[in-house]
């Protein structure tokens, strides 16, 4: 395993990690399968911005006795409420939850505090310039975080965020398809002829990022590497052609800035799956020509990548994971047994949304949830 320093932080961090978004399916002993095949791989960073509490317990219960060999990422605003996530910036409400996870991860410190969430540039100036920044700083000068972060989606927000000052690192999503939808409108105009390990056909704005970033020494870490399995195969990756989990890491770990890839595991496999990287060939890791001969140049928009932040729903709708079982029944000519299965287990599903759309709002990708809710209502019956 390479190590990377992760910005002014000056940690050293593993270039790939975890992040423990699909740890929550899992009961204890499974989580710490996992978190000890990574331990073992030499992964020694991990990101939970999840406030479930079981899956908060299950990974403390996992790192109990080697907390030191951890750097964990921890978020500041994401709380359970009446059994569901719910991001919010009240402080009655946050602090108790930033509580709750030191308690459930068995630690009196995190090394990451991870301003949860932002994807507005206004929202980055009420969260910055407010009583909830005062109590960021609060918890470093206390010594609960050792370092500032901050997730976000949107390159404005994490422009703004590098050029800050206090905020030392930021959590964003990164991988071809990210970084290569373009600001036009035109399809024909989405992407460049040809690609390389350049940045000639990214976004301006990211391009820009990065190199901000890099300059302001502000380690990036990376969520959203793999656009939810999308980029695996040729049906669903919106360049028509299938990437490999190596050639996805390997075009976020040459974006400047970047320090780690945090990729999700459900098994022991997917771990080595991604640590595959750090032996692999340059031909392993060659994303460019696979680009450079896709069918199609152009984004879908409007998919889902799993990420919960549609979340809370009124009806308790799991709305991740209704997408990707949707999604994996539809990669099929049939639905199967287990896909069917795993739905039919879920404890609230497609049938009982209420068509509120409130969870629209809350998407960074603008996913047509609601459409998608009646579409996976009449695929699973």
């Amino acid at each position: 395993m390479r190590y990377r320093t992760l910005g002014k932080t000056g940690l050293e961090v593993s270039e790939i990690g975890l992040g423990g978004e699909w740890l929550e399916r899992h009961d204890t002993g499974e989580v710490k399968e996992v978190i000890d095949t990574c331990e073992k791989e030499g992964i020694n960073i991990l990101d939970c911005w999840m406030s479930e509490p079981n899956v908060r317990s299950n990974i403390g219960l996992a790192l109990e006795g080697r907390r030191d060999r951890w750097i964990i990422q921890g978020h500041i605003g994401s709380t359970w409420q009446n059994g569901q996530y719910v991001k919010t910036r009240e402080l009655e409400k946050v602090k108790p939850a930033f509580e709750d996870l030191l308690t459930r991860m068995r630690t009196d410190y995190i090394d990451l505090g991870m301003i949860h969430f932002v994807d507005e540039p206004e929202e980055f100036a009420k969260v910055t310039g407010g009583e909830f920044m005062d109590y960021v700083r609060q918890l470093k000068d206390g010594g609960k975080i050792r370092h500032i972060g901050i997730s976000t989606h949107n390159p404005e927000v994490a422009k703004l965020a590098a050029l800050q000052g206090e905020i030392e690192m930021i959590l964003f999503s990164i991988n071809p398809a990210f970084d290569m939808m373009p600001a036009v409108r035109d399809i024909d105009q989405y992407f460049a002829d040809t690609y390389d390990e350049g940045l000639g056909g990214i976004a301006p704005i990211r391009e820009e990022l990065y190199k901000i970033c890099e300059q302001q020494n502000v380690g990036i870490t990376v969520m959203k590497g793999y656009a939810g399995g999308r980029l695996f195969d040729a049906k669903t990756s919106p360049f028509g052609a299938a990437l490999t989990p190596v050639q996805c890491l390997h075009y976020a770990l040459t974006r400047p800035a970047v320090a780690s890839v945090l990729a999700g595991y459900d098994t022991p496999e997917h771990v080595y799956a991604a640590t595959a990287y750090e032996t692999a060939t340059d031909e392993e890791k060659d994303y460019a020509s696979v680009l450079a001969a896709a069918p199609r140049h152009a984004f879908s928009t409007g998919q889902c990548t799993y990420c919960g932040h549609c979340a809370p729903c009124p009806k308790k709708i799991d709305i991740a994971m209704v997408n990707k079982l949707y999604d994996l029944a539809t990669m099929q000519e049939e639905v199967s047994g287990t896909v069917r299965a795993h739905y039919q287990d879920l404890s609230a599903n497609a049938a009982d949304c209420i068509g509120c759309k409130s969870c629209e709002g809350r998407c960074p990708f603008h996913v047509p949830v609601a459409e998608r809710m009646e579409r996976t209502r009449e695929l699973f019956g």
